[in-house]
């Protein structure tokens, strides 16, 4: 008897411990595992899932809370901040943690050696940030200007240890990276020094493993899925989803409108390779407008996406609570309003075909990152509606580096279809967006003045928005910038896409959130109780 519940207990503890690991997919492979070079999907999961971070935005209430720093004082109009850190913390390698070693990642955050995407939203004001140690427990750092929501801007700054001797190894997450297969998978183990504790006194993570398999096909995802050999998947699109739904009842779920929207824009470029008549066109408000009326998003939203999304307002979800401009109506379909505004310009259409002043046909191509089902079908979808105002629309498909060749580099390209994926819920965040000198100004980037009178409008908004420390003043000028957005059409807001995720019944505690990463932002709180101990 004594031997039968020896090897039961054994039996249970392999099972306690097989059942205690989370798995999911990353889409990609991780670029880079040094949390201050995160430039790209999968590095971004690596470092949220091992990254210990001064203050964190709750993905569900969409609030700032404490995590490393215990308080934190924005002072002087938004020109500096000041952080009192927690006591007793230690790094993965059980090196202690101090206000020295945010000194320490914040100064290396901010060299321009080292090109790190993360810095470029406190670069607003110009000029170095100057970081001073004011005790074991307190750190200052000013900058020479205002720095918009600058104690949020702290959500994706994970600290690195200044002593230890692999700065890189050493986290204050609740997960370390213990070790990496390249093509196949990471593999997280649970930090051993992890601070945080639950409401019982007991210490988190729940979870002893996190298994991220490197796997590009989601086909092959879900049916790994279904198989019951991943936990969860992140991203759904809506033909996986409805598929699901049907073959595993209960696990996937709609959490409603995502943050991130799917657009068109037209190539204003002065120098790009096209013809002046087309280019006339794009500059056009008129013929902008009328292309966005001819386009039909509530068929997009139901065809393809399955319901799974709704018509775009403008540059900002309403996932976004706050800055959502809740006046904005999405661009409402209409093909004879298209062709009213399209004759005041003096296009006419003649035998179904439209033609400009000149008698150019109107005839356009549209690119898109080949393999993309949606906007492949969403393609097909609008060049339907555009044909019915007499606009032939040639669609082309590239992989995805030559497609981000032409639109940042050649600009051999008329109109492009991509998705902006928003990780931050704040406008600063949007900067390389909305200023006319940005790189990623997409439809007509890094001008040396603006190239019209609301663009310069826009540039003096998202400025003083940038200098201000009132939000609400905040929201009111970046409001204006919605509302000239959707004015303009500089962008043709199609679709805001649900977030649509797989969750297995095994994971406990799980919360999905609107805001990424929206299936596992409270890690360390998950625990998986798995049949079988599989």
């Amino acid at each position: 008897m004594k031997l039968r519940l020896a090897l039961l207990a054994l039996a249970a503890a392999a099972a306690c411990s097989a059942a205690n690991e989370l798995r999911f997919c990353l889409h990609a492979e991780p670029k880079t595992f040094h949390p201050l070079q995160v430039d790209e999907d999968a590095s971004e999961a690596v470092r949220y899932l091992t990254g210990g971070v001064l203050v964190r935005v709750n993905r569900l209430t969409q609030e700032l809370e404490p995590e490393l720093a215990t308080a934190w004082t924005v002072e002087r109009d938004g020109r500096a901040i000041t952080f009192t850190t927690r006591h007793g913390v230690r790094f993965s390698d059980g090196t202690p943690f101090s206000a020295d070693d945010v000194a320490y990642t914040f100064r290396l955050l901010m060299d321009p050696q080292l090109h790190s995407a993360t810095a470029d939203p406190f670069r607003t004001g110009g000029g170095s940030p100057q970081v001073a140690v004011l005790a074991p427990d307190r750190l200052r750092i000013a900058f020479a200007a205002p720095v918009s929501g600058l104690a949020r801007l702290f959500d994706q700054v994970a600290i690195l240890s200044a002593r230890s001797p692999r700065k890189e190894n050493a986290v204050l997450g609740p997960f370390f990276v213990a070790s990496y297969r390249p093509g196949a998978e990471v593999v997280l183990q649970r930090n051993p020094h992890y601070w945080k504790r639950d409401g019982a006194g007991r210490t988190l993570p729940y979870l002893d493993t996190v298994r991220l398999y490197i796997q590009q096909n989601r086909e092959i995802e879900a049916l790994r899925f279904r198989r019951g050999e991943l936990d969860l998947i992140t991203d759904l699109d809506a033909e996986l989803f409805a598929r699901l739904a049907l073959q595993a009842p209960g696990a996937v779920r709609d959490i409603g409108p995502s943050l991130d929207s799917e657009m068109l824009w037209f190539n204003q470029v002065a120098d790009a390779p096209l013809p002046g008549y087309k280019k006339a066109w794009f500059r056009s408000r008129a013929f902008r407008r009328a292309m966005s009326g001819a386009i039909n998003r509530a068929d997009l939203c139901r065809v393809v996406y399955r319901g799974h999304a709704r018509p775009a307002e403008g540059p900002v979800s309403p996932a976004n609570r706050f800055w959502f401009n809740q006046n904005l109506k999405p661009h409402p379909y209409d093909p004879p309003g298209a062709l009213r505004l399209l004759s005041a310009e003096g296009f006419r259409l003649r035998d179904g075909v439209l033609r400009d002043p000149q008698g150019n046909a109107v005839e356009f191509s549209l690119v898109t990152n080949s393999g993309h089902r949606s906007r492949e079908r969403m393609a097909a979808m609008m060049q339907q509606d555009l044909a019915a105002i007499g606009v032939k629309l040639n669609i082309v498909t590239l992989d995805f580096a030559s497609l981000i060749e032409r639109i940042t580099r050649t600009f051999q390209y008329e109109s492009c279809l991509l998705g902006l994926t928003n990780l931050d819920l704040d406008p600063a965040s949007q900067m390389n967006v909305w200023l006319s000198s940005a790189a990623n100004h997409q439809w007509n980037p890094a001008q040396r003045t603006p190239a019209t009178p609301w663009e310069a409008e826009i540039d003096k908004l998202m400025l003083a928005q940038a200098a201000s420390p009132d939000p609400n003043r905040r929201k009111a000028l970046f409001d204006r910038v919605q509302e000239i957005v959707a004015d303009q059409a500089p962008f043709l807001y199609l679709v805001n896409k649900h977030a649509l995720v797989g969750l297995s019944p095994a994971v406990r505690a799980a919360a999905p959130a609107l805001v990424r990463p929206q299936t596992y932002w409270n890690v360390e709180r998950l625990a998986v109780v798995r049949e079988g101990g599989r």
